[in-house]
């Protein structure tokens, strides 16, 4: 009989896995999305609109999720939703016009809403303390973005884009059976049939509630949007093949997994407000040199007309890149804190909330990439837009957490000057 520490663990870590997944099929489209524009023809908007399509129905689905996470646990919504995946998974396969793609893409959407099912899952199998360990640990699946720039490039290229999702069909069979199989129930970790909607959505009417929505945007809407646009990027800006602009895009993704437990660690050491503040901050100072487009400019001498080049090689661009997605698994970790601390006995509904806000940003941000390259004809256009969003975001928490934080630090120097 396993103890309840044994089970914690183990579904966190079937959970985990069972994430990655998912999170490998919600990826899909931004491998093979590449080859099906190239046989459709389609331009840079309709291409933000095929890879976004799937993030739209896993962000819709995050806050009915939750809510049945809430109330009947995380085991058996998980183990249903991967197992609803799968046809539409293996449909693709079959695609022939844009349309086919769209409305296989939203059906394999749901693959996305694992996350705050998974999240309120984990969390509640440990105490407060070590809440944001567990659920930066379950979201380093969020590496199964690079898992797919790793692994879908090379089925491509043996075997066509079409057998990548009849791969991920399979996959997606066995892990959703092994999750079954691995992980358990507790009945003290549902909110009960007393505990109405109206009364798990009350908390929605708390501004904080939208302000982590805000963060969560940046830190998880943003990182999906660039996991989906780096490999045409890369292709488009530096002109390399299908499997090398993967490989040069999943370090963004990777880091941005992966390094998610260690974001739960330090939030749960230094507080989420600090952890975010300077994830905020480090985003910022990226945005800011990856938004300068490539430029030749030509200046007047003595000597005549000198021509110059600025622009981001391709190798400082990369550190950025992973630079920003280091920051950006960090603050994934560190929202959710916010949400654990805050409404420890709502966190389905919560989370599904702010997972919803997030994967929005996912659906919408690559769509705005396209349609910027299309008006502007400016590759970076995606980081001007992206920067300009962070900034927003550092003035809300400025005005809203870091002024009223230093008004009570200062309070009681003044009574004690008073005093004296």
């Amino acid at each position: 009989m396993a103890t309840q520490k044994q089970k914690a663990w183990s579904v966190v870590i079937m959970s985990t896995l069972a994430f990655t997944a998912c999170f490998m099929v919600w990826m899909m489209f931004a491998v093979i999305g590449i080859p099906i524009k190239n046989n459709l023809g389609l331009n840079e908007t309709e291409f933000g609109v095929l890879v976004a399509t799937p993030v739209l129905t896993g962000s819709l689905i995050r806050l009915p999720l939750g809510m049945l996470t809430d109330k009947f646990g995380g085991r058996i919504v998980f183990f249903i939703l991967m197992l609803c995946t799968i046809v539409p998974i293996y449909l693709i396969s079959y695609g022939t016009q844009f349309w086919h793609f769209l409305v296989t893409g939203l059906f394999v959407g749901v693959a996305g809403g694992s996350f705050t099912v998974g999240i309120a899952y984990c969390a509640r199998w440990f105490p407060k303390n070590q809440q944001g360990t567990a659920m930066g640990i379950f979201g380093a699946g969020n590496a199964g973005a690079a898992v797919t720039k790793l692994v879908a490039p090379t089925i491509v290229v043996a075997y066509g884009w079409t057998m990548v999702p009849q791969v991920y069909a399979v996959m997606m069979t066995a892990v959703a059976v092994l999750f079954w199989v691995m992980t358990y129930d507790d009945p003290d970790h549902k909110v009960g049939n007393g505990v109405t909607i109206k009364e798990q959505l009350a908390a929605l009417k708390d501004p904080r509630v939208w302000k982590y929505s805000q963060y969560y945007s940046i830190v998880f809407g943003g990182y999906v949007a660039l996991s989906l646009w780096m490999t045409k990027y890369y292709v488009s800006e530096y002109g390399f093949s299908l499997q090398a602009a993967a490989l040069l895009a999943a370090a963004f993704s990777l880091p941005g997994g992966v390094l998610r437990a260690i974001g739960g660690v330090l939030s749960d050491k230094f507080g989420a407000h600090t952890v975010t503040w300077w994830v905020l901050w480090v985003s910022l100072v990226c945005l800011f040199f990856l938004s300068y487009p490539q430029t030749d400019f030509t200046i007047h001498t003595v000597k005549g007309p000198q021509t110059y080049h600025v622009g981001l090689s391709v190798v400082p661009f990369t550190v950025l890149m992973f630079s920003m997605g280091v920051a950006w698994a960090v603050g994934k970790a560190s929202v959710f804190k916010y949400i654990s601390d805050d409404y420890p006995h709502n966190i389905g509904v919560i989370s599904g909330v702010v997972g919803l806000a997030g994967g929005l940003g996912g659906f919408v941000l690559p769509i705005l990439f396209g349609a910027l390259v299309d008006l502007t004809g400016i590759r970076s256009s995606a980081f001007m837009l992206m920067f300009g969003i962070v900034w927003v975001s550092l003035m809300w928490m400025y005005f809203t957490e870091v002024r009223p934080l230093d008004a009570i630090r200062r309070r009681p120097v003044k009574i004690m000057d008073n005093m004296e």
